[in-house]
């Protein structure tokens, strides 16, 4: 009988358990949190997933609750392999992986459909993808289907079907070493004791929330960052892949990074979830503590910026920033903006606004708010659910869509620091998901899926992808795991 250890119980790992034992394996998990923390990163996300699909007609198989009335009053449009390996292509600088793009990109609708069989739901992405045009809602952006529940529905709805399918999972049990016996061909897994087993999957996520790799890694100030997620992800998986020959790979001084509460906790607090991000920032404007704008909020969709604009955030004085917006564009912001625990200033003039953004220069940010309001070309109407190509002109940083004038009461301003997600850097594997030692060769039945899979992601993402890359190398892993025989 072919036993599997998987270590992590994210989204990644318990799809790689899954997979693994519909592939007739015995399988155990090992999840560093306790029960009540269980699923990792997963469990902390808005549970957005990136998946291809050709129309409403193959949508619908993932979501088979879409009403007509639902059909007929929104437009899902489409998104094929092409977009979103260009989208890949595009945002990571033309740096992903190509054999490992290929992969994600062309099993992804598979891979969900492969979910909805195991018990998990999905339903569209309204409020966060989609606005009201014309009288119809339209998606945007590529991004159009989410977990029933968000990520905290999605990790329940993995667990419930591991437990249905016979798969142990072991809480507060942290993975401290990897060995493998040659002579037997065996790899014995170390937590509170040793254990052998036939394979191996590492999905224990990135070293986000280890202080000093962040520092060491991403570089000066990253200790300042805070931690979206979960406190567990401190690189275990990757030291011990990396202990047994395992090649790093990826963009190890790169990292998911977003705008994130300035008042939030050091980690994540699941009873708030993802409601301390801010990503509406397209619809106004972000200043630093000197009253100036630093980057171009309307670049590209949120959700095609949002993972790198935390970086920009934590290399400003001070490390935050507030986010402007006026009485226009208030309606569109996202619900996370409605929480109680915002870090929200209101005010119904803008001389009133400037004094109650704490440490910001006030006078340079109502010169900059005039600059900004008289640079915009109003030739495009303004328009959320596409690139509408309204944008400000002869500014040193432009706004190159949705520029709208701040000068309509009431106004709110929010202020937002950077929130780190997930590490880019990890460990080199085939489309097997087997991890690759120096040479590029297999390691004997040794596999890794979720956030420690290296050179898919560098300097950016496209939204929803994450989730997506978790539960399609995690599904591979499993079932390679399972099937393949001892080198």
């Amino acid at each position: 009988m072919t036993t599997v250890a998987v270590v992590g119980g994210g989204n990644a790992g318990l799809c790689a358990a899954l997979s693994a034992r519909e592939n007739g394996a015995t399988v155990t998990v090992y999840e560093r949190a306790p029960y009540e923390l269980r699923g990792g990163n997963s469990r902390f996300t808005g549970g957005a997933i990136r998946t291809t699909y050709s129309g409403v007609n193959q949508l619908k198989e993932l979501i088979p609750d879409l009403t007509d009335d639902e059909i007929r009053s929104t437009d899902f449009g489409s998104y094929s392999e092409k977009q979103f390996f260009e989208d890949l292509l595009r945002v990571t600088q033309f740096k992903t992986d190509a054999d490992l793009a290929d992969c994600l990109v062309t099993n992804s609708f598979d891979t969900l459909r492969w979910l909805c069989s195991k018990g998990v739901r999905f339903l569209p992405l309204y409020g966060r993808q989609s606005f009201e045009v014309d009288g119809r809602q339209v998606f945007w952006g590529g991004l159009t289907v989410e977990a029933w529940g968000g990520g905290p529905g999605l990790v329940d709805s993995l667990v419930k079907a591991c437990e249905t399918n016979g798969v142990a999972i072991r809480y507060a049990s942290r993975v401290t070493d990897i060995n493998y016996d040659k002579q037997s061909k065996t790899w014995y897994v170390t937590s509170d004791e040793s254990r052998p087993y036939s394979a191996v999957i590492l999905a224990s996520g990135g070293f986000e929330a280890n202080t000093e790799w962040r520092t060491r890694y991403l570089g000066v100030d990253w200790d300042l960052a805070k931690v979206r997620g979960t406190r567990f992800n401190t690189g275990d998986g990757i030291r011990m892949a990396i202990q047994a020959g395992a090649r790093s790979y990826g963009h190890w001084s790169g990292c998911h990074a977003v705008a994130w509460d300035l008042n939030a906790p050091e980690y994540g607090d699941l009873n708030v979830g993802d409601g301390f991000q801010k990503h509406s920032y397209p619809y106004g404007i972000m200043v630093n503590s000197e009253g100036n704008r630093f980057v171009d909020e309307g670049y590209d969709f949120r959700n095609y910026t949002y993972a790198k604009y935390g970086r920009e955030i934590l290399r400003q004085p001070g490390q935050f920033a507030w986010q402007i917006f006026d009485g226009k564009t208030i309606a569109l912001l996202r619900d996370e903006y409605r929480i109680d625990k915002a870090s929200r200033v209101t005010a119904s003039s803008l001389n009133s606004l400037a004094s109650k953004l704490e440490s910001v220069n006030p006078t340079n940010f109502l010169a900059t708010v005039r600059s900004y309001n008289e640079s915009i070309c109003e030739d495009n109407d303004f328009n959320p659910a596409i690139k509408d190509g309204r944008a400000t002109q002869g500014l040193a940083i432009p706004k190159s869509n949705w520029a709208t004038s701040i000068d309509s009461p009431p106004f709110e301003a929010y202020a937002v620091t950077c929130g780190i997600t997930f590490t880019f850097g990890g460990v080199r594997v085939n489309n097997r998901a087997q991890i690759l030692d120096e040479a590029d060769h297999p390691i004997d039945r040794l596999y890794a899926a979720g956030e420690m899979i290296g050179g898919l992601f560098y300097f950016n993402y496209p939204g929803g992808s994450g989730l997506c890359a978790g539960s399609v190398f995690g599904r591979i892993a499993g079932r390679n795991a399972a099937t393949d025989a001892p080198n």
